[in-house]
């Protein structure tokens, strides 16, 4: 079975949000045989990536990182739609952490990293604005010879 994992940018402009399903639908289209995804399922590109994976027969493993990680999703539409397709998952991994911090964040992105044969990275480019964040994580993928597939429309920057 192929893994692909998925790391990203919550907010993803609207002038890039086309660009990146595409980009993440492609690579399912050239998937052969079964395919597990692995996602954190947070807002924006993971939730995207898990919404497509499912749409393409993937087998979604949720990566959790935390105990108290629904407490991070600010608006009622955004948890539900995480315990949908958490509840869609026929794997779960639940890191050791209590709480929602950077860490945790930084471990998740470690984990899918760890256990994927590809990573798919929807990212800008730029620095994370925190541990943990997309190019902290797309630079640990890389160190450890993974593949990252990085996904953004050329001149958009994030808000």
């Amino acid at each position: 079975m192929k893994r692909i994992g998925v790391t990203g940018h919550r907010s993803i402009p609207p002038e890039a949000h086309t660009h990146v399903l595409e980009g993440i639908r492609a690579v399912f289209r050239a998937a052969e045989g079964s395919v597990e995804a692995l996602s954190s399922l947070a807002v924006g590109a993971d939730q995207i990536f898990a919404d497509l994976a499912l749409a393409h027969g993937a087998e979604l493993t949720a990566v959790i990182p935390s105990g108290d990680y629904e407490a991070c999703f600010d608006e009622a539409a955004d948890l539900a739609r995480y315990r949908t397709l958490r509840a869609r998952a026929v794997r779960e991994v639940r890191l050791d952490f209590a709480h929602s911090t950077d860490e945790a964040y930084y471990a998740a992105g470690a984990y899918i990293a760890d256990h994927c044969d590809r990573l798919l990275a929807v990212w800008d480019g730029r620095p994370a604005r925190g541990l943990g964040g997309t190019g902290d994580i797309v630079t640990y993928a890389r160190n450890l010879g993974r593949p990252v597939t990085v996904i953004w429309r050329d001149g958009v920057e994030r808000g």
